[in-house]
């Protein structure tokens, strides 16, 4: 059984402010995404355990325990890799192609986006479903209720208050809008082709 490591940013942690200051990505990252990575190698290594010892008593909680960490490590290996100092803008390409096609145009998935921000209690993802071809806009509490089967996402927004509240207080909007001004759109891009590629 290999052990998860924490994912290492792809810029320094002072690099995303003013939108996300330093001491924020520090305790986000570096306490916040820590405790998945632990959380998801102490279930692994219990479920083990439990295996080797043929007692089974306590895999309900050991697979929820999983399932939590495991999404939450997930989600925030793409929020940190879809963001960048240099981000902002627009997508291109396919991408911006298939977001007009699902959408009607870029400003409606971002207002979208936004509201699903607005009203989840973990998460705001933009997802690939394979199977239909599709974009969707999610919102999902915590880490995985309200998630779709078979849904990839390409776009992750935290908006858990760890990661606004230090630099915004109660205004997750405003966080919002200064995320938009961090996405890295050839990262997401990438995503989508992979898995388009990948399933299509």
């Amino acid at each position: 059984m290999t052990d998860y490591k924490l994912i290492e940013l792809p810029y320094n942690k002072e690099d995303l402010a003013p939108g996300i200051s330093e001491q924020v990505v520090e305790w986000h990252h570096g306490t916040h995404h820590q405790g998945y990575v632990d959380g998801l190698n102490k279930a692994e290594q219990k479920l083990q355990e439990q295996r080797e010892e043929e007692d089974f008593s306590a895999t309900g909680s050991l697979l929820n325990s999983f399932t939590h960490n495991f999404c939450g490590n997930v989600l925030h290996d793409i929020f940190w890799e879809n963001m960048s100092p240099e981000g902002g803008g627009k997508p291109e390409g396919e991408l911006m192609d298939k977001i007009e096609e699902e959408f009607g145009s870029y400003e409606n998935w971002k207002k979208e986006f936004k509201a699903a921000a607005g009203s989840a209690s973990g998460w705001a993802l933009l997802v690939y479903i394979p199977q239909r071809d599709e974009l969707h806009n999610v919102a999902v509490d915590r880490h995985d209720e309200g998630a779709v089967w078979g849904a990839h996402p390409i776009l992750a927004c935290d908006v858990w208050e760890h990661s606004y509240y230090h630099d915004y207080g109660p205004k997750r909007g405003d966080f919002v809008d200064s995320f938009f001004q961090l996405i890295d759109w050839t990262t997401v891009q990438d995503n989508f082709m992979e898995i388009s590629k990948t399933f299509n």
